[in-house]
């Protein structure tokens, strides 16, 4: 019966892959790293961040503009000397132009400049942290859909083989009747129980078609696109709890990027902080002016030149709001420190709990591979008795029933196994993207 089970699996499998693509589980990953739209956007995202870490966002670098200005009046003038003597003009016309470039340039300001350079390193760090949990949350998504697709294969073929097992039961059953050993009514359970047989294998591949969407969709291709994937199941079975700990300490994603929004946090404080001292700021430039008056003393100036010039601010009061920041900057540090140990804890239960489940499903898959190895050892015995009419056919079915449960419980205990398997490891951030 084991043979029976593994050739026609075997077949069917190989006669699919002669009319489909069989797509492997590494080509998926590459394809999904191409591809999909999450991680294409969380790496424009990650450049956005590098391309903001720069010395002008800091506020470091001076600013350089160009100025032009032309103010023009025509009035009606009147205008009395110290003398008494009264001078008018009706339509004066007045005119003064400046233009030249003008530099301005920050020096100064409390040293928050460069805790704003260091926070736009750590917004770059953290922009590369969120792209690497953005890849390695879809490329779990990529290796769950696939080996779910490799469960629901094992399935079809653990109901293809109930389903040969009834035409054999449905065939003896007529070939019974027709000798007159056999009712009819025996001939009517067995056509029955092979329709539910068909049934079953109909939704099965209902579900299997589903799972193919929802890759195809993972890989942003069309989502009518047909293949295959391997069929064999592989487990890590030697992972260390506490060198999973180890990485999940040092390159889980998620943790980093807490890490890194705590040293923000900060970074802000002591911005908000340099808001106490002085801002020292230096102007300088080179401007041409021009000025004509119809009625005055000067009807005509013009002038060019060097201006420079030194601006100091010191802040004395400002309604106790610099004290107010500061303590909210504090509560926002201190917030970030909270999550970022509750981050670590979940973390640590969560690589707990999955790596127990891990474990206790190691040893279901032998159980259940040996429960499996005993129901097709019964189904193989009930077959030889029904052929020679020493069993009923309930009994006959409830072993072809436990025969296929069995197959389908062991095919489940590898698939939960292996889920537990990539969680662990996308936690730790060890899961394989190539």
């Amino acid at each position: 019966m084991r043979n029976l089970y593994t050739s026609l699996l075997f077949v069917i499998i190989g006669f699919s892959s002669q009319a489909q693509e069989l797509l492997s589980l590494e080509d998926a990953v590459k394809i999904a790293l191409e591809n999909n739209y999450d991680i294409k956007i969380s790496e424009n995202d990650s450049k956005i961040n590098a391309t903001n870490n720069n010395l002008a966002n800091a506020g470091m670098l001076p600013s350089l503009n160009a100025n032009f200005t032309n103010n023009n009046s025509q009035l009606d003038t009147k205008q009395t000397q110290g003398d008494g003597t009264v001078r008018q003009l009706d339509g004066a016309k007045n005119m003064n132009l400046s233009y030249g470039v003008g530099l301005d340039w920050t020096i100064f300001d409390g040293l928050s400049m460069f805790a704003r350079k260091e926070q736009l390193n750590v917004l770059e760090q953290q922009g590369k942290a969120e792209l690497q949990a953005a890849i390695l949350t879809k490329i779990s998504d990529v290796y769950l859909t696939y080996f779910d697709m490799v469960q629901q294969q094992q399935v079809m073929a653990s109901i293809d083989t109930a389903i040969v097992i009834s035409n054999q039961r449905l065939t003896t059953a007529q070939n019974r009747f027709i000798i007159g050993k056999a009712s009819k009514l025996e001939v009517l359970n067995a056509q029955v129980d092979l329709n539910s047989d068909l049934s079953l294998l109909l939704r099965q591949k209902e579900q299997y078609k589903i799972a193919k969407i929802r890759m195809n969709e993972l890989l942003i291709r069309d989502l009518q696109t047909d293949f295959v994937v391997a069929n064999e199941v592989s487990f890590e079975q030697n992972l260390d709890y506490k060198e999973l700990q180890a990485s999940a300490e040092k390159q889980n994603p998620q943790l980093q990027s807490q890490i890194l929004t705590k040293k923000i946090a900060d970074l802000n404080l002591k911005q908000v902080k340099g808001n106490r001292y002085p801002t020292v700021r230096i102007t300088s430039g080179y401007n041409f002016t021009r000025s004509e008056a119809s009625l005055g003393f000067i009807t005509q100036s013009s002038g060019q030149g060097f201006v420079y010039g030194v601006t100091a601010t010191v802040p004395i009061f400002n309604g106790f709001l610099q004290n107010k920041n500061e303590k909210a900057a504090k509560y926002q540090a201190e917030n970030a420190g909270l999550l970022l140990e509750q981050q670590k804890l979940s973390l640590s239960s969560k690589l707990s709990s999955l790596f127990t489940s891990f474990q206790t499903n190691l040893e279901l898959i032998k159980v259940e591979e040996k429960n499996l190895e005993i129901a097709k050892q019964n189904l193989d015995i009930t077959m030889a008795k029904f052929k020679i009419g020493t069993i009923t056919t309930i009994e006959f079915r409830t072993a072809q029933q436990n025969f296929v449960e069995a197959a389908v419980r062991y095919s489940n205990a590898q698939y939960v196994t292996k889920l537990s398997e990539i969680n662990l490891k996308e936690l730790a951030g060890t899961l394989q993207l190539n």
